[in-house]
């Protein structure tokens, strides 16, 4: 371990520990859903009706909340022997010792509460609903890791969380209400985030089952896994048939663009099938993810 240490040249508790550990390239997952919102909101109102404080500020909660969960995420995998030698993932901060288990608890302990003082100052755009959202999030965001991942409801939460919830209360707290449209563009957001998840399961689902991690890869198996991911992003594009429906269609036209780029990851990670090689298809999934949330945003203003 420590040669491992001194090979990165990573020291333990170091801020360059805290930054591997908060895993930067996730946050795209985070942005995309608060982009979609603003845009809709954006194209809804128009520049005289738009709130920059309360974008900006979903947009800050949103990210820490993010990286809160993979704090999370970090700590309880390596307390429950997910994250061990066998896994094929990048590495984690715990299990590689660039961060103690005491060090984790307090830097999820300040992300939490960061992410409560980012979202407490909503209410006066929201009302108190808003600290029911926020609440629901910082608590299904440590049941994610701790129970309900386990369960194969991973997906999900995601659709819930990285879907519906984000882009609709971004919304309302920009317009003072939820449009149909809004909803049909948080479910297809949910989607296409959902397949990020689906590649990092379906790369770890021997581990997994050796594990008695359940995730949904596990209860359907591989072959059904590969058509659920191909599936998630043809309906997500096939969802923004309700832009076009509501006179924006660029909002519909442009993100077919991902659909492409979706479709040869597709190819790529069902020719790879298994190993590490599967590491890189995340890289690919992460940049697919932001191309959507941005030819979608651009679509919008358009």
């Amino acid at each position: 371990m420590r040669n491992l240490n001194l090979f990165f040249m990573i020291k333990t508790n170091s801020f360059k520990a805290f930054v591997l550990a908060a895993r930067p390239k996730t946050l795209t997952g985070a942005s995309v859903p608060v982009m979609i919102a603003l845009a809709l909101a954006w194209a809804d109102g128009g520049a005289a009706a738009f709130r920059p404080v309360p974008a900006i500020l979903c947009m800050l909660f949103a990210l820490v909340m993010q990286v809160d969960a993979n704090l999370v995420n970090d700590y309880f995998d390596f307390k429950k022997g997910v994250d061990d030698e066998l896994r094929l993932g990048p590495k984690r901060a715990c299990a590689q010792g660039w961060v103690t288990l005491g060090a984790m608890r307090k830097a999820i302990l300040v992300t939490t509460a960061t992410a409560c003082l980012l979202g407490l100052p909503l209410v006066a755009y929201g009302g108190w609903e808003m600290v029911a959202v926020g609440a629901a999030c910082v608590l299904f965001c440590f049941l994610y890791t701790t129970h309900l991942s386990y369960l194969g409801l991973g997906d999900l939460l995601v659709l819930v969380f990285f879907g519906i919830v984000p882009v609709c209360a971004t919304f309302y707290l920009q317009r003072d209400t939820v449009t149909t449209e809004t909803v049909m563009a948080s479910i297809a957001c949910g989607l296409v985030i959902d397949t990020l998840l689906v590649v990092n399961n379906y790369r770890d689902r021997d581990n997994d089952k050796r594990t008695g991690k359940t995730t949904l890869v596990v209860r359907i198996g591989s072959k059904a896994s590969e058509w659920l991911y191909l599936l998630l992003g043809v309906v997500a594009c096939a969802m923004g048939v309700c832009f076009l429906l509501a006179g924006r269609p660029w909002a519909f036209v442009l993100p077919l663009c991902y659909l492409v780029l979706h479709v040869h990851t597709w190819r790529r990670m069902v020719a790879i099938n298994k190993g590490e090689r599967l590491n890189g298809i995340l890289g690919d999934n992460a940049r697919n993810m932001f191309v959507y949330g941005l030819l979608t945003t651009i679509g919008l203003i358009l």
